[in-house]
């Protein structure tokens, strides 16, 4: 039950990179307003790029999300990092525009899906206890 939410909630979260990043990728720079030069627009369908190519990583993990742990912990610091250049941005320009929701994804949400995938993966390694092992198992030992 608690590995099928944490794929849910994985799957509904990288919505936001996948949604975000193809924007990026389809719209540019034009995606956030004015159009601010070749360069910038080149930036922006860069980054978004990589953006939707994060997100599409997280669904990646989604099957076996047990298993998946050192790619959680790898997306999730270049989400965390992320959001702290954000972060350095509003500390910087005192506005992050239309997109300061998303610090609560890159610094807060990323952390904590991470940190439960590590309980979930944790669970399904630890051995399972059967009272009927057991009994064999005694059995066993006592002829």
């Amino acid at each position: 039950m608690e590995r099928r939410a944490l794929q849910i909630l994985i799957a509904i979260a990288a919505l936001v990179p996948v949604f975000g990043g193809g924007v990026g990728v389809t719209h540019g720079a034009l995606a956030f307003g004015d159009w601010p030069g070749a360069g910038a627009d080149s930036q922006d369908r860069y980054l978004s790029g990589l953006l939707l190519a994060i997100g599409l990583a997280f669904w990646s993990c989604v099957p076996n999300i047990e298993k998946r742990g050192k790619t959680m912990r790898l997306l999730t610091f270049l989400v965390v990092i992320g959001g702290l250049s954000r972060l350095a941005g509003v500390i910087l320009t005192g506005d992050a525009g239309k997109l300061g929701w998303t610090l609560g994804m890159e610094l807060f949400v990323a952390p904590a899906l991470c940190l439960w995938q590590s309980r979930v993966s944790a669970r399904a390694a630890a051995p399972r206890f059967s009272p009927l092992a057991a009994r064999m198992e005694k059995r066993a030992a006592l002829s």
